[in-house]
């Protein structure tokens, strides 16, 4: 048999198998963004032009809204309340994004850097899960407790504590600055928990022979943090910032559970006071317009944030 007719009845097979073709092509693909776009219409964009449609009327929730104009927005900006609640939200910032971003990187570092190579892992873990629980702790339940601790009179916790060493009951929340004093520690007592676990996480990427480098040079945990820790998980930090400030900005369910906004305003916040307008007074057009200007700031905010981290990294890819 010659070679010819033996190339000929040998079947030839291609290196590289055929890629099946799909029917319908790239438009197929939009099918499975459908679901999600339905949601994100019906949730969040429908009810947002809605919101903003209700800032120029008046309604009370029954019958048709009112066109009134800009006469919503006009109220707003000689709003004494509107402004002291978004004074008072620098107060909620200080508690929910600076001190615990702050703390929670710090004990962050010391679980990872510290326990975790005395103690092990799981102690670590343990700790971890402990800082955490406040965050997954229902609001009602932690404004019961927190209300039975700071209770007026000598029936609270804390008041028979100052009893005990010779100090007069305190109204905590019937009076300024203890108010504020104890909504800000609550804040950051449920806040805490969470930069730890992101930061934590972070950290599991960060090789510990850079730690062990770095102490054989001398430097001591302080530098090694600085240095080492920081400069690393600071896209994490960011991420922690942002999403804090916005927790901030929009908090409602401490205030509603433990000071209802008082005492006469000095614990206010914008969420809290778009709810008393919506509810309480039944000007659902002007808690629409406060409701609006709360979601302009947390835009703008984000938009500042992520910029900010942008230009930072492209510095940093620029010096490499």
């Amino acid at each position: 048999m010659s070679l010819t007719t033996r190339s000929r009845r040998t079947p030839v097979v291609d290196d590289e198998p055929a890629i099946p073709q799909r029917g319908g092509g790239r438009g197929g693909y939009w099918l499975y963004l459908l679901p999600g776009f339905v949601l994100l219409l019906v949730i969040v964009i429908v009810p947002l032009v809605w919101n903003v449609y209700l800032t120029f009327t008046s309604w009370k929730g029954v019958r048709a809204p009112e066109f009134i104009g800009v006469d919503n927005w006009i109220k707003l900006v000689g709003d004494d309340a509107f402004w002291t609640s978004f004074l008072n939200s620098v107060w909620m910032v200080i508690a929910m994004v600076i001190v615990p971003t702050i703390v929670g990187l710090i004990v962050a570092a010391l679980l990872f850097d510290v326990v975790g190579r005395k103690f092990g892992g799981r102690v670590g873990s343990f700790l971890r899960a402990t800082y955490y629980l406040p965050q997954i702790l229902p609001v009602a339940v932690a404004g019961i407790v927190i209300g039975w601790i700071v209770r007026p009179g000598a029936d609270g916790a804390l008041n028979q504590l100052l009893a005990a060493v010779g100090i007069a009951p305190v109204d905590w929340l019937g009076q300024m600055p203890s108010a504020l004093i104890v909504l800000m520690v609550v804040l950051v007592w449920v806040q805490i928990g969470y930069p730890v676990v992101v930061f934590m996480a972070a950290l599991q990427r960060v090789d510990p022979e850079l730690y062990e480098a770095a102490e054989l040079d001398g430097a001591n945990w302080f530098q090694r943090f600085a240095s080492i820790t920081v400069s690393i998980i600071r896209p994490e930090i960011f991420v922690v910032t942002l999403t804090c400030t916005i927790a901030a900005l929009k908090v409602f369910g401490p205030v509603y559970v433990i000071t209802r906004g008082g005492p006469a305003g000095a614990t206010l916040v914008p969420s809290y006071y778009a709810y008393q307008e919506f509810f309480t007074k039944r000007d659902v057009g002007y808690g629409a317009t406060i409701a609006t200007v709360l979601t302009i700031v947390v835009v703008i905010v984000s938009i500042v944030f992520i910029r900010v981290q942008n230009s930072l990294e492209r510095k940093e890819r620029a010096g490499l």
